[in-house]
């Protein structure tokens, strides 16, 4: 006898839950349809699923599918079964996901007035196929009063706990681990190796050689881990708005969000704890951090929200981010900033953020791709962005070459000429990057490829090691 396979969707079928992601792309893009939510939400949650569903687009090609049960599934069509794809999501979703596969010889779903779940699938499913008629694949509690109904269980990413449950009123035929998840994955999506870029912070105290200021190294361990929980929630939030655009990109599609190794929905949790934790120590640091952390807060949630959509703005824009951090530097210990650290800081940030739109269109230039998804360049916009890159990267080491020869520096450095060392380096850096970012080796964020790159990590040694001759004088 052909028992008929029924399948779940969320959490089963794909790696992610589809009322979730509809409902964070619609406040994406139409952020005054959250106020409806809570009154749609009274009239029932299948009234909910079909306003989002109407409002809110998405590319079935680019959804975190299961793998290894899709192969399986292949398998089983190929033989011959018939598969049905059962879901509490809406029907307009479930059918165009259905569509796309290509599998599937019938969708059961809510439909605007029922709600696909739980018993109300069961029940469902017992009066299309009978009791025992089935067997179903599902992925959490919800689903054992239908495998209560089917002839087999089919039990995929399901923790052991559940395993057992379903054991305990059906035959467990299949068992789909769920993907690892752990301190690994926790640490990719807070992007810790982000928080190096929060060293800027000390920039401002280092570049006045106050080395030896104790109460300012604490105000700024301080607003370092302020900033660093700061940049964390934003960049949480920045995944969770950009998943479709993550997805389609070779690396991108690791992250955890796009992945679906971590729930939308504890993104959604983590992401205000983290700043509330982040506002919480930005009120022990003092003097003016906290106004320069929350402009930088409210700006990388505009670029988030709108901004890195739009050309050119998006570069300018992560320079300021970049610059900002060292402007609450200074906040933090109460410190003047000078004209020539801005001037450098905004012109070799500017050229780094050209670095990495650079990156990104190599990549899609390779992939066959004509545009950035979520983002307004073209492929033919790379030798531009090139040249504007490679120009504010040197206009950044005339400023520094300009600085060297101000009344600043002879107040600060014994020994100024040798501070004139430092413009050689910093030449050889920006277009040692740039000429990385030709030949298609540069990673998505220049300041992590620096990071690891021998050639830059021994320039920035060369770097340091000038400045501190210049600051102590002549070892003889």
């Amino acid at each position: 006898m052909n028992i008929p396979l029924v399948i779940d969707l969320d959490g089963t079928l794909i790696h992610t839950d589809m009322l979730h992601e509809s409902t964070l792309r619609l406040v994406r893009d139409a952020p005054l349809q959250l106020l409806r939510l809570p009154f749609l939400l009274a009239r029932g949650k299948a009234v909910l699923k079909r306003h989002i569903a109407q409002r809110s687009s998405f590319d079935p090609a680019a959804l975190p599918y299961n793998q290894p049960l899709l192969e399986w599934l292949q398998s089983q069509r190929a033989a011959g079964r018939k598969l049905v794809l059962c879901t509490a999501t809406d029907a307009t979703i479930a059918q165009a996901i259905a569509d796309h596969l290509g599998l599937f010889d019938e969708v059961i779903a809510s439909d605007g007035s029922t709600n696909v779940a739980g018993a109300h699938k069961a029940q469902a499913l017992r009066e299309r196929f009978g009791q025992g008629g089935f067997d179903y694949a599902g992925n959490a509690a919800p689903d054992l009063p239908v495998w209560a109904q089917a002839r087999k269980a089919i039990v995929v990413n399901g923790n052991a706990a559940l395993v057992q449950k379903a054991q305990g009123i059906a035959e467990v035929e299949h068992v789909f681990p769920p993907q690892p998840a752990g301190i690994s994955t926790l640490r990719r999506m807070l992007r810790v190796h982000q928080w190096l870029k929060n060293l800027l912070l000390f920039v401002p105290l280092l570049a006045a050689h106050q080395l030896g200021n104790g109460p300012a190294w604490l105000a700024l361990l301080l607003a370092f881990a302020s900033f660093s929980l700061c940049a964390s929630s934003v960049y949480i939030a920045n995944d969770l708005l950009d998943l479709e655009s993550d997805r389609l990109h070779p690396r991108k599609r690791l992250r955890p969000f796009a992945s679906g190794q971590m729930p939308v929905w504890q993104g959604v949790v983590f992401a205000p704890l983290l700043l509330l934790a982040s506002l919480l120590l930005a009120t022990f640091v003092g003097g003016q951090f906290l106004p320069w952390l929350l402009a930088y807060f409210v700006l990388t949630c505009a670029y988030s929200w709108g901004l890195k959509r739009l050309v050119l703005v998006d570069c300018l824009t992560l320079a300021l981010l970049y610059t900002l951090r060292i402007v609450a530097g200074a906040a933090a210990v109460g410190q003047a900033l000078s004209f020539w650290l801005l001037a450098f800081s905004v012109f070799l940030f500017l050229s780094l953020a050209f670095v990495k739109r650079y990156a990104e269109l190599e990549v899609q230039v390779l992939s066959g791709k004509q545009k950035i998804h979520g983002r307004g360049y073209h492929t033919t916009d790379a030798p531009i962005v090139q040249t504007m890159g490679i120009v504010s990267g040197y206009a950044s080491v005339l400023v520094l070459a300009l600085y060297l020869n101000s009344d600043a520096v002879l107040r600060l450095y014994r020994a100024p000429q040798v501070i004139w060392g430092a413009v050689p380096v910093m030449l050889f850096w920006v277009s040692w990057m740039w000429l990385q970012a030709q030949r298609g080796q540069m990673h998505d964020d220049p300041l992590v490829f620096a990071v690891k790159d021998r050639a830059s990590l021994a320039a920035g040694v060369a770097f340091v090691a000038i400045i501190a001759a210049g600051a102590v004088g002549w070892p003889w």
